[in-house]
């Protein structure tokens, strides 16, 4: 987004000009005092050639604010640059109304709680009061469980009256006092719960990260800050710079045509299969929307929705078996394969490194037996008219990778859980870590419902009759 540093880069400063080098304003030639050029606004370098107009809407330039430009092989170019002012200043300078404290008071007065349902995990966040994360286990006729963790309790702190942020000022509020951490000697959990204008918005719950061991950010959209000049949501256009050649100089510095020719060249390959993706999807096996979420002390690593189709349901419920038909899933760095009655592996793929991969766990029929003697492989639900149905099966997969952490080889717990959807083959995937190494892979999909019946008291499932 901000080209003007990875061209700068390419560009060595001439004797008749240079970059801003103090805190507010730089020299440059002829003695004139330019702005500096700040990160967080994002520029655009142009190459228009000597025949050119500025432009005469939107972002102000003058032709006198330019520096000349050199590159490493001698190129001289005269660089204009756009006149960046603030049209809020005035307004904020005059505003007399209520503090951003004030102006969400409602929200804190009323116990208004706002929510966020993943899924696993929900959120709640009652203002000003406290941070919950929790999971229920509902089942018919049998006591609620709740697996939960507050990640903040009341306000530890005064909010700053200043916004933070730049481009989308935001107003903090830090909490503190909650479950404590395991990981982190029983410290107290803590978030940062960051208030953003949104005119449309209902105090709703756009994200929630945990940035550090046990420390959260929560950012809450919200109406009230919106009547603050300061908080409202300052766009962001793109600035561009217009640099003219000098003669003498190519029309482009020629280092950087090249590079861009070769970045051309790189992105060519790429293209090509994503139209071959594209034109041939009845073979494509899925396709993915996921997302990353925090959870509890540790992260959960992903959770997406993939959908498999193409293949019927009796040839997909038997490659599945098999352990032929795997389910792919996963987004940033790491990414993971689970092959029912095979492994789980975790993977990054890099054009210049290639493949690195993790094994989760691995099966052994045997080691799950043992393990299903001393934990639950089977659980139930109990429907109205008194009949039981499988709920959810659970399978060990043990002997992983050693743990560099534990000193063990890593281990994952696969939930395989039938779940109704409109898409009779969608399938949706959570990875968690609750102990360091220590996994839980949750699959769920309605294909998982039609085989759950025919499971044996280890759990193990077979092609139904």
């Amino acid at each position: 987004r901000r080209s003007c540093g990875r061209s700068r880069s390419s560009l060595a400063p001439g004797t008749g000009g240079d970059f801003p080098k103090s805190p507010r304003y730089g020299p440059a030639e002829g003695g004139r005092a330019l702005p500096q050029l700040s990160d967080d606004i994002p520029f655009r370098v142009n190459w228009p050639g000597t025949e050119f107009s500025l432009p005469t809407t939107g972002v102000l330039y003058k032709e006198d604010n330019y520096i000349i430009m050199t590159t490493v092989d001698k190129e001289k170019y005269k660089c204009i640059l756009p006149l960046i002012a603030s049209g809020n200043e005035e307004e904020e300078k005059d505003y007399k109304g209520p503090t951003p404290g004030e102006l969400l008071e409602p929200l804190f007065k009323q116990s208004s709680c706002s929510y966020r349902i993943e899924s696993y995990w929900t959120y709640e966040v009652c203002h000003g009061k406290h941070i919950r994360q929790y999971h229920e286990e509902k089942e018919t006729g049998q006591k609620i469980n709740i697996q939960e963790y507050y990640l903040g309790n009341m306000m530890i702190k005064n909010p700053l009256s200043e916004p933070e942020g730049q481009m989308t000022p935001y107003y903090p509020v830090e909490m503190g006092n909650g479950t404590p951490c395991s990981l982190r000697q029983n410290l107290p959990r803590s978030s940062t719960v960051m208030y953003i204008c949104h005119p449309e918005a209902k105090h709703e719950i756009l994200s929630v990260a945990e940035v550090t061991t046990c420390e959260y950010e929560v950012v809450i959209l919200t109406p009230l800050l919106c009547n603050h000049p300061k908080y409202r949501f300052r766009a962001s256009p793109v600035n561009d710079i217009f640099c003219q050649s000098l003669p003498g100089s190519p029309l482009k510095p020629h280092n950087l045509e090249q590079l861009e020719k070769q970045q051309e060249m790189m992105k060519m390959p790429f293209r090509r299969v994503k139209e071959e993706e594209m034109h041939s999807t009845k073979e494509e096996k899925f396709s993915s929307i996921h997302k990353p979420v925090a959870v509890g002390s540790h992260q959960l690593l992903t959770v997406g929705t993939t959908h498999i189709s193409k293949l019927t349901d009796d040839q997909l419920i038997k490659e599945f078996l098999s352990g032929s038909y795997c389910f792919h899933g996963g987004v940033g760095w790491w990414k993971y394969e689970f092959c029912y009655g095979k492994y789980v592996h975790q993977y990054h793929e890099d054009k210049e490194s290639g493949k690195t991969s993790v094994v989760v766990g691995t099966w052994s029929k045997e080691e799950h037996i043992e393990w299903s003697r001393k934990n639950a492989a089977r659980t139930y639900y109990l429907r109205e008219d008194g009949t039981q149905t499988v709920r959810m099966v659970s399978h060990f997969y043990g002997n992983g990778d050693v743990c560099d952490l534990t000193d063990k080889p890593r281990q994952v717990t696969v939930k395989l859980k039938c779940k109704e959807s409109d898409s009779p083959h969608a399938v949706t995937i959570y990875m968690l870590e609750p102990h360091s190494c220590q996994y839980i892979l949750g699959v769920e999909s309605p294909v998982i419902c039609k085989i759950l019946d025919t499971a044996d008291e280890y759990g193990l499932l077979s092609v139904p009759s």
